[in-house]
């Protein structure tokens, strides 16, 4: 049976209404332009034929509840149905304190958003005959009550009945944190391995088994395509991060079986503040890079000398809008080879060792 639908994903809003904006001296993300960016997006999306729209976690600045009634409210106003899940700054807290909302109060915010039942945090919906989504919570609490990115046993015992029950549908899983690695030995590298579910093997392997081939995620900034035996992974970037991205996909089945997705990505290029977004966005993120790349370079598996890395960090400047970006082809020449080969794994190669060129516009046959 033909299958053809189109959809797109908007991820890490990070919406401030401006009376609630707060600054770090070293966020590289430009909360400010939230709300304005967010708008010129539904702009473009309200002039599609979109079957829906999923947003893949951070909604909120940090689980304001002034955010998350906005944001329900302009949901509310969309022509399209939109889904969401809760990322990692939506629910920071177990209990609600001064500034956020509490964990469990989040599907009271989005029960027309995906969440039929406000006493559970996950959910399933069938969105079109033969699709069904599984909208996942990432986010829980150790016994210190700090937040880890994890799937929790119960939350796993319910997906596999949902995915059992679930027979030939096509199943989209959409969670805020990443599940198969987009950086180098991410799940164990020192500073990504935060943005990786923590049983995030877990997981594959039960998705595997089921046969589910599209994972939709957010949290990282960056974006990418990743692929593990049978899983594609597609990581949007933040919306008030460099390059504010944003895609529009298309599903297609035929009649043969034969399934493809097509997968365009879209950018905001400017919002009334900042009428050259893209240049100005770099900036401040390369502006703020060197406490970043210090940490890349000193910290393993380089584990240079601080002296070496003071030197070779300002070269790296523009590094990680670099793999923002997608598509990053990365070589510094100039540096020596351990570090210039290293640097170099983070760029868009494939396994053969040539240009695999998917993370912003592509064709994946599923």
């Amino acid at each position: 049976m033909t299958l053809n639908f189109r959809f797109a994903i908007v991820s890490d809003l990070h919406l401030a209404l401006p009376h609630t904006i707060w600054n770090h001296p070293s966020r590289f993300h430009l909360v400010e332009v939230s709300i304005p960016a967010f708008e010129s997006v539904l702009e473009h999306l309200t002039q599609l034929n979109l079957d829906f729209v999923l947003l893949p976690g951070d909604l909120t600045q940090h689980g304001e509840p002034e955010n998350h009634a906005w944001l329900q409210q302009r949901l509310a106003q969309l022509p399209f149905p939109v889904y969401v899940v809760p990322g990692n700054h939506d629910v920071p807290v177990l209990l609600a304190d001064q500034q956020s909302i509490a964990f469990a109060d989040f599907p009271q915010y989005y029960s027309k958003f995906g969440y039929d039942d406000p006493q559970q945090i996950y959910y399933t919906r069938q969105l079109l005959p033969g699709v069904r989504l599984i909208g996942l919570n990432s986010n829980s609490f150790n016994e210190q009550g700090e937040q880890i990115g994890r799937l929790d046993t119960k939350q796993l015992r319910w997906l596999e009945e949902v995915l059992a029950a679930a027979g030939d549908e096509l199943v989209l899983v959409m969670v805020h944190h990443n599940v198969v690695e987009h950086l180098p030995d991410q799940l164990r590298h020192p500073l990504a391995h935060r943005y990786m579910l923590e049983n995030a093997p877990e997981l594959l392997q039960l998705l595997r088994r089921y046969g589910v081939k599209l994972v939709l995620t957010g949290h990282l900034h960056v974006q990418d395509v990743a692929y593990s035996e049978g899983v594609y992974e597609i990581t949007t970037g933040s919306l008030v991060s460099y390059p504010h991205p944003y895609r529009v996909l298309e599903f297609h089945r035929d009649n043969y079986g034969r399934e493809w997705l097509q997968i365009l990505s879209h950018r905001v290029e400017s919002v009334p503040d900042f009428p050259e977004l893209q240049h100005s966005s770099r900036q401040w993120m390369g502006d703020r890079s060197f406490p970043f790349v210090m940490k890349i370079l000193t910290q393993a598996p380089l584990n240079l000398p601080l002296s070496q890395a003071k030197e070779l960090a300002p070269g790296l400047r523009d590094f990680w809008a670099t793999i923002a970006d997608g598509d990053a082809l990365l070589d510094y020449p100039q540096f020596p080879l351990e570090v210039r080969r290293y640097i170099q794994s983070y760029g868009a190669i494939a396994p053969t060792g040539k240009a695999n060129l998917i993370d912003n516009n592509s064709t994946l046959l599923l």
